[in-house]
């Protein structure tokens, strides 16, 4: 009798005998022959197409790779899904219960995911990028299905039939319990595609597979990677089209600063001194390789370290000019009554305008007990004001904020996606603005141009 294993995240196949010619032409391409062992092996990602074959072939087999549960979870708090939920899910089972589903933060991509848990009934193993996330899966899972939930993170290692789990414990862990689950549900699935935890996907057998997020696109492109470990993009809905109903209105608005001629002559000298090397090394910035070239050749020789030195001088001066801090001001007092977040592109900015506002900073340095209270406080309104610096894009729930002020950034579309979704909660009554503070004359006007190559800043 044949048998299928599971073998350190991959899939054996073990014959009693040499296949025939027939069976050996109608083997799928996800076998590979593993000379090692004498041996067909495919990854544990691939066990749905693997296992469809052998019973198509219909020779007895033993099937020892799956060890996940049929469930009975039953949801505890139910509540009527709006409609674009039960669009989503419904998109999501007609694709074989496989697929990407991208909804705005806000818009409870967590209970699509209940939802989908109890359309699957298995065993269910929940990814996420921190362990503050996890945490929150935990407390989310375990209020609405009251049954024991695992965790992987954070110094806990408890396997349950419902776990959650942060990306780099999955790394560490799915070669040994990647047959323990019949659902993975991949949260904040755009950092997945990085080479360490797409080997963990691939190490999983689930069948059935979600992925949810609310920005997809990343600057290398490996988004596209995503087809084959968790599926195609079934449902999609964006900002604009759920602004007003279930997300808050909202208005985005520019304001455009002005460095002083001091400070206007030191960034052109710099950016000029950085360009001019730029050019005599042929390095193509705007390639995928091109800051990766700059930093390699930059260390080679001293005109490389002054190229370097002058390409961080001219960007603290775009990033960091003093005049934003005098905007800042402004619009402190223009919204003391609101709840703001100020967003910066590094810790130093962050404790600069703690210090000078008296506002709490949240940075990576910020242990978890602080965080939590800051954030508590700040929902409360006990605190007015936040100052942070890439540690909120993602991952909070701080449905009061209704204001966010953007110092710097990257020119990441998703970050500054992410960081209007922070305001866009639902309350009622509610109206949310951005702004966004950039340097004139400075690289930072095109950087904010192509950060807001999004359709929810559409006709701003």
């Amino acid at each position: 009798m044949w048998r299928i294993i599971f073998d350190e995240g991959t899939i054996l196949l073990e014959t009693p005998e040499a296949l025939t010619l027939e069976q050996e032409k109608s083997i799928p391409d996800e076998w590979v022959w593993d000379r090692r062992v004498d041996r067909y092996r495919a990854r544990g990602c691939d066990y749905r197409t693997v296992r469809t074959w052998v019973h198509r072939l219909g020779v007895p087999y033993e099937d020892e790779v799956a060890t996940y549960q049929n469930l009975s979870l039953r949801q505890h708090m139910v509540r009527e899904p709006r409609d674009y939920q039960r669009e989503a899910i419904d998109a999501w089972k007609q694709a074989g219960k496989r697929g990407l589903i991208l909804l705005p933060t806000g818009t409870g991509k967590s209970y699509v995911a209940q939802m989908a848990m109890v359309e699957t009934q298995r065993s269910t193993l929940v990814i996420a990028p921190t362990i503050d996330l996890v945490n929150q899966w935990y407390e989310i899972l375990s209020s609405a299905f009251h049954v024991p939930v695992g965790m992987l993170g954070g110094g806990y290692h408890e396997i349950e039939d419902l776990t959650v789990s942060t990306y780099d414990s999955a790394y560490i862990h799915m070669d040994r319990l990647g047959h323990r689950f019949g659902l993975v549900i991949f949260d904040e699935v755009h950092h997945l595609p990085g080479q360490s935890y797409m080997h963990a996907a691939s190490c999983i057998i689930a069948p059935f597979r979600l992925g949810l997020t609310a920005t997809l696109e990343r600057p290398d492109d490996r988004h596209l990677l995503l087809d084959e470990v968790v599926g195609n993009v079934v449902y999609h809905r964006s900002i604009r089209e759920l602004a007003g109903e279930y997300l808050a209105d909202y208005h985005v608005e520019r304001i455009v600063v002005d460095l002083t001629p001091e400070e206007a002559e030191s960034y052109h000298e710099a950016r000029e001194i950085y360009r001019s090397f730029v050019r005599e090394k042929n390095i193509r910035m705007s390639g995928p390789k091109g800051w990766g070239h700059f930093v390699s050749l930059s260390s080679r020789s001293r005109d490389g370290r002054r190229a370097m030195k002058a390409y961080q001088r001219a960007r603290r001066l775009a990033l960091s000019a003093p005049s934003k801090l005098q905007d800042l001001e402004g619009l402190l007092r223009l919204h003391s009554k609101d709840r703001v977040i100020i967003f910066t592109n590094d810790n130093n900015s962050v404790y600069r305008i703690s210090r000078k506002f008296l506002i709490p900073a949240i940075t990576h340095q910020t242990d978890a007990k602080e965080r939590r209270e800051l954030l508590q406080r700040f929902n409360d309104g006990t605190y007015p004001c936040l100052v942070t610096s890439r540690v909120l894009n993602e991952g909070v729930n701080i449905p009061e904020a209704n204001v966010g002020i953007v110092l710097s950034g990257t020119g990441s579309v998703r970050e500054h996606v992410q960081r209007l979704g922070r305001i866009l909660r639902k309350q009622p009554e509610k109206r949310a603005i951005l702004y966004e503070i950039v340097t004139g004359q400075t690289v930072e006007t095109f950087v904010s141009d192509r950060r807001r190559e999004h359709d929810a800043y559409r006709d701003e």
